[in-house]
Parts: structure tokens; sequence; C-alpha cells
């Protein structure tokens, strides 16, 4: 609509200030039209209302009345008419016969002649008010009243005339004053159409609305169109900007405006939106694995918000699982291979020397003994991936001198179906109690594994001989980023746990935090009868519903 003429060669600040001043001045100009009118007309009713009252005063005089029905003009009847024009500011008091021959008039010359106007109304008993009309004396504002004598009977009327150029005189007075409230209103409006168009200069940082369509456009386009979810909260922490990919990302809605603090995301969201920056941080997003960044926004050293990235890990985490467990497997596979090298170099060097009963009787121990495993892996375990992982998690422990052991009870005859879910989870937990055993004073150190096989649901808890879980952190020891090591980057691994679990519609629960100031713990039931009524830390229960197959047919330790 501005895009021709000079006014659209102005900038949009200026064309509105332009339109605002000109709506001003024809408002304003029409409100002083029509204030005018209406004080004229008004002013015309009240100086015929005026004239009216005056009129009525000299048709009610009795001597007035007497005079008239007499039609006796001059003398007393002309003083009291000049007299009383003189002190009301009439231009007129006119009294006349019952045939309209005037019988006083301010000018004693037309005494005696008709009057110039209709005075039927008058003569018929009907007032006539605000009349303007043209006479011997020139326009005025008149009006007129009958002179009732004797019976009732109409013997006259009286006449009382204004001047138009009095209420003209009045209304000039008038309108100047409100010329002056006027151009008082008129500068206020301009000054307040100059401010407003400052601010919006202000606000729209001097871009114009073409411009601003454009860039309406291009962030819609950009916002919507990249494979990252945007998040923006302002500085009162309500959501300003999102995409549809955040919405899908973090698996709720976010509607704009809202209070970013009442969010269901995961704790890691809610702080990275808090505390930025944040690089490269993973969370936990309902069946997703995301990978965050933050950045908080300020102009002029005015904070304005934080602008959260992320993108979705799912598949690259899902791959890194499959290739943990593969390494877990390989690393079991290392373990075993160099146990039985060494084995074989002992049985080698025995026989060399010529020991034979002593080779035959160690080679007897072997095939009864599983040494450097956890104890009765190779009865109650027959899945290699479970096998290789228990094997590993026994060498890493023993590293570290701590003793990991399955319990007698322990018995999964069937194979794992999804080695990915089992390593995440079980792998994990492991982790954590090797850390807490590990780093405990309590000696000797150990990690207890219980597995069992109901149907198709893998069964688990691991307890170890560390301190526990510290009381203000076990309501919250599965959200991200809680974690009792001092160096930052961790606090995901019982998170992506849980994930895991309660993603095949199961769960893992921390069922006891254990005595980290030296109570009693539940105490270990496998091998190892120092452990038998022995101080426990924490003890984690898991639930892997569908990671099992049937039980296989060939003997135990077989492949697949």
């Amino acid at each position: 609509m501005f895009g021709s003429g000079v006014l659209g060669r102005l900038r949009f600040s200026r064309q509105i200030f332009v339109l605002q001043t000109v709506l001003v001045v024809l408002l304003i100009g029409l409100v002083a039209v029509l204030v005018g009118w209406l004080l004229r007309n008004t002013l015309t009713d009240e100086y015929g209302e005026r004239a009216l009252a005056i009129a009525r005063t000299v048709a009610a005089d009795p001597e007035v009345v007497t005079a008239v029905a007499a039609k006796t003009s001059g003398g007393a009847l002309q003083h009291e008419v000049t007299d009383l024009t003189a002190r009301t500011g009439a231009l007129f008091v006119v009294v006349t016969d019952d045939h309209g021959i005037r019988l006083a008039h301010p000018e004693p010359t037309q005494v005696g002649a008709k009057v110039s106007t209709d005075a039927s109304e008058a003569l018929a008993g009907r007032e006539v008010v605000g009349a303007v009309e043209e006479g011997t004396l020139g326009r005025s504002v008149r009006s007129k009243t009958p002179v009732f004598g004797p019976g009732d009977a109409v013997v006259g009327e009286v006449s009382v005339g204004f001047a138009v150029a009095a209420p003209a005189v009045e209304t000039r007075r008038l309108l100047t004053l409100l010329g002056v409230f006027t151009l008082v209103a008129m500068l206020l409006g301009l000054t307040a159409s100059w401010l407003l168009s400052r601010r919006l200069r202000r606000l729209t940082h001097g871009v114009e609305p073409r411009e601003l369509t454009g860039m309406l456009y291009e962030h819609e386009a950009v916002l919507h169109g990249i494979g990252e979810g945007v998040l923006a909260v302002d500085a009162q922490h309500r959501i300003s900007v999102r995409n549809t990919e955040a919405e899908r990302l973090l698996g709720t809605p976010l509607p704009v405006g809202g209070p970013a603090g009442e969010l269901a995301v995961s704790p890691r969201v809610h702080r990275a939106l808090r505390e930025p920056p944040m690089d490269n941080v993973l969370a936990v997003a309902g069946d997703r694995i995301i990978v965050l960044n933050s950045r908080p926004v300020r102009r002029d050293d005015r904070a304005l918000g934080t602008v959260l990235t992320f993108r979705d890990r799912t598949d690259l985490d899902m791959l890194t699982r499959e290739l943990d467990s593969v390494r877990s497997l390989t690393d079991g596979l290392r373990a075993q291979r160099h146990e039985y090298s060494n084995r074989l170099h002992t049985l080698s060097g025995l026989l060399q020397l010529g020991h034979r009963t002593e080779a035959l009787d160690y080679l007897q121990t072997l095939t009864e003994t599983g040494a450097g495993r956890p104890s009765g892996i190779d009865g109650a375990v027959r899945d290699p991936y479970l096998s290789a992982l228990l094997l590993a998690k026994t060498e890493q422990a023993r590293e570290k001198d701590v003793e990991l052991r399955l319990t007698e009870d322990s018995s999964v005859p069937g194979l794992v179906d999804d080695p990915v879910a089992v390593t995440t989870v079980l792998g994990n937990v492991l982790d954590n109690a090797l850390r807490a055993a590990q780093l405990a004073s309590r000696r000797p150190a150990w990690i207890e594994v219980t597995l069992l096989a109901d149907r198709e649901t893998l069964h688990l808890s691991v307890q170890d001989s560390g301190p526990g879980v510290p009381p203000e952190l076990r309501a919250s020891v599965f959200d991200e980023g809680v974690t009792t090591k001092l160096t930052p980057g961790h606090g995901l691994g019982l998170a992506l746990a849980r994930h895991e679990a309660r993603g095949r519609g199961g769960d893992l629960w921390l069922v006891d935090g254990g005595t980290a100031n030296g109570g009693t713990g539940n105490g270990g039931t496998g091998n190892g009868g120092e452990a038998e009524g022995s101080e426990g830390g924490a003890l984690f229960v898991a639930a892997l519903p569908g990671v099992l197959s049937a039980p296989a047919s060939s003997p135990a330790g077989g492949g697949r």
C-alpha cells in the first residue's frame, strides 16, 4: 500500500508518523467543525429561549395588556419597551395589536406600521421560539408570544429579537477557546506519534516491514528445515522459539510462551537451559538418546535467554553399544585365549620335563574347575555373549583386586537374542559396582552377580562390597548427570541402563542403597564363605523381558 509515491520512499517509521499526523489533524478538524456547528445551534436556541422569556414577561404585564386591548400606542407603552430593550440587550421589543399593527417599537417612526414578518402564529394564540428572520432592524433570532385580554381573547402579540451577530460572536469566542485546546491536543498527538515512531524504529532495529517479512520466511524455512531440534527460552525462562523437530525428539509439546521449567523432560535438559553453555552433553529423552548443546544469548550486555540445540544419537548409540558388546566378547575371548595359553605352556613344560603324573593331575584339575572364571559360569551360563561379558569383567575386576563371582543359584540355560540390551544393562551396572568396590576401604572387595532365566525374561542382580549409594542420591540415582565421580562427563550409565530396560518393558531398580557408614548389608549368597553375612553395598536388580530364546540343545558352552 505504501510502495508508491513520495510516502512509499520514506522509512516505515516515518510513514507511520506522517499518517498519524494527517489522521490527528483530520480528526481534530472534523471535531472542531462539528463542535462549532453544535455551538452555533445551541446558542441560537439559547437566544431564542431568552427572547421568549422576555416576550412572556412583557405580555403578562397588566399595563401592557390594558394598552394593547385599548390599542393605545406610544406613551408609557413606548417608554417601557424602549427601557426593556436597553436593559436586556435585545435588538428589539415590539408590541402589536390583533391586526399586527405596531403599538410600540424601539424606533418611534415604526409605530403604527404593520410588522414586517409574519405574526399569524402568535395572533392565533401559539408561541414562536427561535425563528431566524429578516426584519426592519436586520436579521435576528426572535420569539413571539400572544397577549391575552379579557376572556382569554388574543388582543395582540409581543415580539422580542436578538441580532444574529450576538450568538455568532459568542460562538467565535467559544471556538477561539476550542482552538487553543485543539492546538494543544494536536501538539500532544504529534508528540505521541513521534515517540511511537521512534519506539517502533527501536523495536524493529530499523528493519523495514518488507525486510521483516523476508526474515520471517527465512526464519521459518531455516527453523523447520534443519534436522536438529531447536528450543529457545527468554530471560524469564519462557519458551520463545521451537521447531517441530524439537517436539519430536523430546517427545513432549513445547507451547510458545509456556514455562520451560514445567516441561516433562529429563533433568539434564533443564540444566542445559538453566546453565549454559554446554557442549555435546548426552541426555535421555523418551526412547531416544540426544546430544545437547546450549548457548546463552546476549545483546548489549543484556541477557536475552538461552538457545538449546540437540540431535538424535539413538542409532549411533545403538551401534556403539553393539560395538561395545562385540568388544566385550573379544576381550573375553582374548582373556580366555591367554588363560588357556598359560595352561598349555604349563602342561607342555611338565611333559618336557618328564613329569607325566603331574601333567595328568594338572590336566584333570583343569577339566574339573574353571579357574580364572566367575564361579559357576560354565554350568550356569551357556550363552557366549553373557559368558564373554562376565569373563571380561572378571579379568577387569581381578586387575583392580576385586573378586567377581556368580551365585550358585544362577541359571541361564537359554541364549541371548539381544546382546546389546544385556550388555548395556549388565555392563553399566557392573561398571558402577566395580568402581564402588575398588574405591571402598572394605577388603576383600567383591561383586556378586545373580542371573536367572524366566522363559524369555532375564532377571539379574548385582551387589558390591562398596559403601553404597549416599541417601541424598538414592531418589535420583537414575537421572542423567547424577554421579559420585568428581570429574565431569559422567552420570549417564545407569540412566542408559534403565532406559534400555524400560524400553523393553522391564525396569532397573535400586533395591538396597547399602550402608555407607558401615552398617550390615544383605550379604552374599554365593561361593566364597567369607562373603556370607558380610556387609554389602548397593544392590541393583533388573528385569529384561524378551532377551532370551529357548534353551540350547547343545552342551554347555556351545556356540550359536
